[in-house]
């Protein structure tokens, strides 16, 4: 009926890929803050560290008429520079009105491991935080040890590559369909 409230809108796909253009690396840098000050207060004021100088930043986006709208999600990747080959990805987070796309996840860990494993990656770590440990299982994640970062409790878990073909183009990424949890 005329009258009836319309839904938001919710985009049908996403992009997961590098962030390379400046606004994305921004608005990766934003939602970090957003999730782990603001949101957790881990972090007072920013997240930022050392290895952001190197690590590569990879950007979930929304797609409003096919094209980019908003990062929604990221997480950053780097390659430990006294043992080549051993990668780790860390800061992983989804915008909260997003978190129930399913998709959103899987595609930046799929992304980060395989553009990883593309680059000569023999072993990929991170430590995860013990309510996403079961996400991370069902993707051919390991536990190996459990530790406590930041007063929480994480998981130091290692990705089977075998799981995770290397991605030689992750500047255009892949596209996820939208599926909700």
């Amino acid at each position: 009926m005329i009258l009836d409230p319309v839904p938001p809108y919710w985009p049908s796909y996403f992009r997961v890929k590098f962030a390379t253009a400046p606004w994305e690396r921004r608005a990766c840098a934003a939602l970090r803050r957003q999730v782990f000050c603001t949101e957790q207060g881990i972090f007072s004021g920013d997240d930022r560290d050392a290895v952001d100088a190197q690590a590569i930043p990879i950007c979930a986006l929304s797609t409003l008429g096919g094209q980019p709208d908003a990062v929604v999600g990221t997480v950053r990747i780097h390659e430990v520079t006294e043992r080549p080959g051993e990668w780790w990805g860390s800061r992983l987070a989804v915008a909260p009105a997003f978190r129930r796309t399913a998709a959103l996840g899987v595609g930046l860990i799929q992304v980060a491991v395989s553009s990883a494993h593309a680059r000569g990656c023999t072993r990929f770590l991170a430590h995860v935080q013990e309510r996403n440990v079961a996400l991370f299982r069902s993707l051919d994640w390991t536990s190996l040890d459990e530790v406590a970062l930041h007063g929480r409790p994480h998981h130091l878990m290692q990705a089977d590559l075998a799981a995770y073909p290397p991605m030689h183009d992750p500047e255009h990424g892949l596209v996820k369909l939208r599926r909700a949890a």
